[in-house]
């Protein structure tokens, strides 16, 4: 079995970044020791202070990113607390950054990544996707929605989309489309007619992701939701590499193939660093209105890979007409029909997800010091 390193977990802590400063906490020199033994990983972490609000955060944070690396079997992280010196140093160095450096992309650090993946097309990713996103918007949630099937486009005839295109604002930012509650961007609302192949490379596609993420004005968002192509290609990677805090959940179905096809995807995200946090079974079975159920593709491969992976699984969605019946009118049974069984099972979901993938604290470390300097300071300390 291949044995992780020190070094390429402190890599995988360069995923777990610090939502007000903007950078991770090992350039903010948070880490203050890695230890790993026989599958077992100790992190020894400095929070800038104690009773740091986010603190249940970035231990969930760093297990998460820990735990998807291979042969780690259990993650500890000890927290302790700077010294003043190193509160110092790190607040300047923050500060410093924020002056000289641009942000790398519109996405608020502040804001979830939940990438949706498949290994392969025909499970209902996209599906999942769009009402994901909406039982999220439904809890209370500002969510956006990234159409990252730069090929296969169908979020936004799934959303009830016509003829409305992008737009650009005065200062040249792409303008997401509000739709159904929805900050919606999809190269579908670019194009002029939904049935024109794109005839582009892997390049063109990456190239087409990163500005879908450093040119669109995505503004204050608590989840970002991004449906993406199936498989382990280009756009996999390049999102990996611009949204260290993206997070993954894999769709399959119940048989067997699918299964290990999604295996796949869940072996490149960690590979790219990047967490796997649950698995969701679409089309489990079928049940009609007289109460008879049949499992048309088979039973039991979602519970399979969650166990496979480590990884919880988030949900098990029955096969529902609703569900095909809302993409094509674009009308999702989250918003058609909430009570039907799918709509549940998403809505239980979605639930899940804030559990494994809390939203971040309003109230952060680092904003906590500055009150406290500034009511010294009137104290006149």
């Amino acid at each position: 079995m291949t044995m992780t390193t020190a070094a390429e977990i402190e890599r995988a802590l360069r995923g777990v970044v610090d939502p007000e400063l903007g950078a991770d906490i090992v350039e903010l020199g948070m880490v203050k020791g890695i230890d790993v033994s026989d599958g077992k990983a100790t992190i020894k972490l400095a929070l800038t202070i104690a009773a740091c609000p986010m603190r249940d955060q970035i231990d969930g944070d760093v297990k998460r990113k820990i735990t998807a690396l291979p042969g780690i079997e259990s993650v500890t992280v000890e927290m302790g607390e700077m010294t003043q010196e190193e509160r110092s140093e790190l607040m300047a160095r923050a500060r410093w950054k924020a002056r000289e450096d641009a942000e790398p992309t519109m996405i608020d650090p502040v804001t979830r990544v939940i990438a949706i993946s498949s290994g392969k097309g025909g499970v209902g990713k996209s599906s999942i996707s769009v009402n994901l996103a909406l039982a999220l918007s439904q809890q209370g949630f500002k969510v956006g929605l990234l159409d990252a099937d730069i090929w296969g486009f169908s979020i936004p005839r799934m959303l009830g989309v016509g003829s409305e295109r992008l737009t650009a604002s005065e200062d040249k930012r792409i303008q997401p489309l509000e739709v159904q509650g929805l900050k919606l961007v999809s190269t579908g609302l670019l194009v002029d007619d939904e049935d024109k192949a794109l005839m582009w490379r892997g390049l063109m596609l990456s190239k087409a992701l990163e500005q879908f993420l450093t040119d669109v004005a995505w503004g204050e968002i608590d989840y970002l939701v991004v449906d993406m192509p199936p498989g382990t290609g280009d756009i996999q990677m390049a999102l990996a590499r611009l949204l260290p805090q993206a997070e993954m959940v894999v769709v399959t179905t119940p048989q067997k193939t699918a299964q290990k096809v999604a295996s796949r995807v869940a072996d490149m995200a960690r590979r790219s660093f990047m967490p796997v946090i649950g698995v969701v079974e679409n089309m489990a079975g079928f049940t009609t209105e007289s109460g008879e159920h049949f499992n048309l593709f088979g039973e039991g491969g979602g519970q399979e890979l969650a166990d496979e992976l480590g990884v919880p699984l988030i949900a098990s969605i029955p096969l529902d007409p609703l569900v095909v019946s809302g993409g094509d009118n674009g009308t999702p049974v989250m918003q058609s029909e909430p009570g039907s069984p799918a709509a549940l099972a998403v809505s239980g979901a979605a639930k899940r997800v804030v559990e494994l993938v809390p939203p971040v604290e309003d109230e952060t470390c680092t904003a906590r010091i500055d009150r406290l300097v500034e009511g010294l300071k009137q104290l006149g300390a």
